[in-house]
């Protein structure tokens, strides 16, 4: 490559860095800044002098959501893993008749917008008594995370030999061991891939949780954040600074296992 093309091509990856960075600057220096001065100061300047109550008004805010979060995100994101192993290894390697309609009919739930469902998931969950009770959050979250963890497992185990399950058959190793001792132990990356995945989807979501997150004790930190907005005055410290905390969890899982959520998309994109 030509040093005028390498020059170009290294302008616009700055440019787009700055692009995509810039809403991150907005979100950082107006949490650091006082009321008065987000008001009465240049949105993108930079604070005079640092004010950290916008921090300490938002935690108050959405400490119980954050809390809460963590109680059903976790939960799901267990469970749509287990499922959806469960569900790609019996797609690859246990084929049956019917197998690839079952497929077909699993990835259709992935394009299901979430208002389309919403009336009748609050009626399956009043039926069952568990609308406004924090296993509402876990089971919609995990029926709808089975789709694309399905997904993730099935494109990973077809890279894995049937010849290798062939030769544990004929070891005498039942479908439950092939499962438990040869199966799991090989998952790692396409379980980091689902765990980041469904992760960052649950803890994001924001309608599940307004909708059955009736209760006070069992709303996510999504929608206790939208109740910081004031009802006369934004108070845009806080709600930056609230949005900052909100998004922790969700860098720290990225910062952690961003490399093997690299590797794990190329370990499933691979045949073998």
């Amino acid at each position: 490559m030509k040093i005028s093309k390498k020059v170009a091509v290294y302008v616009v990856l700055i440019i787009a860095t700055i692009f995509f960075l810039f809403p991150i600057y907005m979100l950082v220096i107006t949490s650091m800044k006082s009321l008065q001065e987000v008001n009465t100061t240049s949105s993108w300047s930079f604070p005079t002098h640092f004010d950290f109550s916008g921090f300490v008004t938002a935690w108050n805010g959405i400490s119980q959501g954050f809390v809460n979060s963590f109680e059903f995100t976790i939960p799901a994101v267990i469970f749509s893993i287990l499922l959806g192993s469960l569900g790609g290894f019996a797609l690859t390697k246990l084929k049956f008749k019917g197998s690839n309609v079952i497929f077909m009919f699993l990835l259709f739930g992935m394009f299901l917008s979430y208002q389309v469902v919403l009336i009748p998931l609050v009626k399956f969950m009043a039926a069952l008594g568990l609308y406004g009770n924090i296993w509402s959050l876990i089971i919609t979250n995990t029926a709808y995370g089975i789709p694309i963890t399905t997904l993730i497992f099935r494109n990973f185990y077809s890279s894995i030999p049937t010849s290798l399950i062939e030769a544990s058959q004929v070891d005498g190793a039942n479908t439950f061991q092939i499962y438990s001792r040869i199966i799991i132990p090989l998952s790692i990356p396409g379980i980091v891939v689902a765990s980041i995945w469904q992760f960052t989807n649950i803890w994001n979501n924001f309608l599940f949780g307004l909708i059955l997150g009736s209760m006070p004790n069992i709303r996510p930190v999504t929608v206790m954040l939208n109740n910081l907005n004031g009802a006369m005055m934004a108070q845009w410290n806080t709600l930056m600074a609230g949005a900052l905390i909100t998004a922790i969890p969700t860098l720290i899982v990225y910062l952690v296992a961003g490399k093997y959520f690299v590797k794990g998309l190329l370990g499933g994109a691979v045949k073998g």
